[in-house]
C-alpha cells in the first residue's frame, strides 16, 4: 500500500487509533476481531464500514450497538449487496406492493469457488472460529439481503456440509428453510459447483419478481401475464460494487444518504448465521430469539 499509493502506513491499529491521525477506518480482519477493534475506533469518534459477518458471536454486539448510538460517528457493515442494481430495482417494485404481499422467497447460488479464490484454504475461510465456511463467508449476504426486503429471521432449519471443496473442513454445501414472518424462505448455496450463477425470486400474491445477479438482470411476472418481463443492466466490473460502497462510506461520513446495512440489521443477520450453524449442529429448528451472548 505504501509503494503502490504513497500513503502512510501502520502495522500496530492501537497505535493508529491513539495517534488520532485517522477520522475513519474499514475493518477488514477476520470476524472475531471485528467488535474488538470497532468499539475503540466508535468511541474516539472514529468512523467505522465493518465486514461481514459482524462478527462470529453475539458477544458484545450489544455493547457496539450501542456505541454506535451514542457516537457522533458513521457507523456501518460491508453487505455489498446493497450495492447491486438489479437488487435495489427489485427491492422498489417489492416494497411498492402492486404485487401484494411477498409469500415465499426462494434464492439458490453457487460457484467453483476453489477457482475464484484459490488462496481460500490458506485464510480465515478454512475455520468457523474464523468466519469461515459457507454460512458465514457467502450464504450470509443473501440471508442480510432477503431480510432487507421481507423482514427478520425468526427460526432456522439447516442442513450443511463438507462435500468436495479441497484441503477445507467447513461445509461448502447448505441447504436452509427460514420463517421471516409470514414469508417462508428457502436458501440453497455450493461452493463447488461448475457454473457461477446467483438467483432469488420473491412469490408474491399477485405476482413475482425473480433476479438473476449472474446475467445482471431483474424480472416480474404478474398474475396473468405470459411469461418474465425482464429488465437488463450492463455488466459491472468486478470491483465495481466494491467501489461504490466505499463511496456510499464516504456519503455516510459527509451526512449524506447512503445505502449501507446499519449495525443493528447486521446483527440480525449474525443471528441468522447462528441459528443455521446451531441447527446444523443439533438437527433441529432453532428460533432466533433464543440465542444469548
Amino acid at each position: 500500500m505504501q509503494e503502490k499509493y504513497g500513503v502512510r502506513t501502520m502495522v500496530n491499529w492501537q497505535e493508529a487509533l491513539a495517534g488520532g491521525a485517522f477520522t475513519a477506518a474499514v475493518i477488514c480482519t477476520p470476524a472475531p476481531l471485528h467488535l474488538p477493534m470497532a468499539l475503540p475506533a466508535l468511541t474516539r469518534g472514529i468512523h467505522v464500514l465493518i465486514e461481514k459477518p459482524l462478527s462470529h458471536s453475539l458477544a458484545r454486539v450489544d455493547e457496539l450497538i450501542q456505541a454506535a448510538k451514542q457516537s457522533q460517528a458513521a457507523a456501518a457493515v460491508a453487505y455489498v449487496f446493497h450495492q447491486f442494481p438489479t437488487l435495489r430495482a427489485a427491492k422498489e417494485v417489492i416494497a411498492s406492493g402492486e404485487l401484494g404481499p411477498v409469500l415465499q422467497v426462494v434464492t439458490a447460488s453457487g460457484q467453483p469457488f476453489h477457482r475464484l479464490r484459490p488462496g481460500y484454504a490458506q485464510s480465515y475461510y478454512r475455520d468457523r472460529a474464523s468466519g469461515g465456511g459457507a454460512i458465514q463467508d457467502a450464504l450470509t449476504h443473501t440471508a442480510n439481503w432477503v431480510e432487507s426486503v421481507v423482514g427478520p429471521t425468526e427460526s432456522v432449519m439447516c442442513d450443511c456440509s463438507h462435500q468436495a471443496l479441497p484441503d477445507v473442513a467447513v461445509e461448502d454445501t447448505v441447504h436452509v428453510s427460514t420463517r421471516n414472518g409470514g414469508v417462508l424462505v428457502n436458501y440453497s448455496i455450493s461452493q463447488f459447483q461448475s457454473p457461477n450463477e446467483n438467483f432469488l425470486q420473491f412469490n408474491a400474491a399477485r405476482g413475482s419478481v425473480r433476479v438473476e445477479l449472474h446475467q445482471q438482470r431483474w424480472g416480474i411476472w404478474r398474475e396473468g401475464d405470459p411469461g418474465w418481463v425482464w429488465h437488463s443492466l450492463p455488466v459491472p466490473d468486478r470491483d465495481s460494487h466494491f467501489i461504490a460502497q466505499a463511496n456510499a462510506f464516504l456519503d455516510r461520513i459527509e451526512g449524506k444518504p447512503a445505502n449501507l446495512c446499519s449495525i443493528e440489521a447486521a446483527a440480525q443477520t449474525l443471528r441468522f448465521n447462528l441459528a443455521a450453524l446451531a441447527s446444523a449442529e443439533t438437527h433441529r429448528r432453532v428460533y432466533c430469539h433464543e440465542l444469548h451472548a
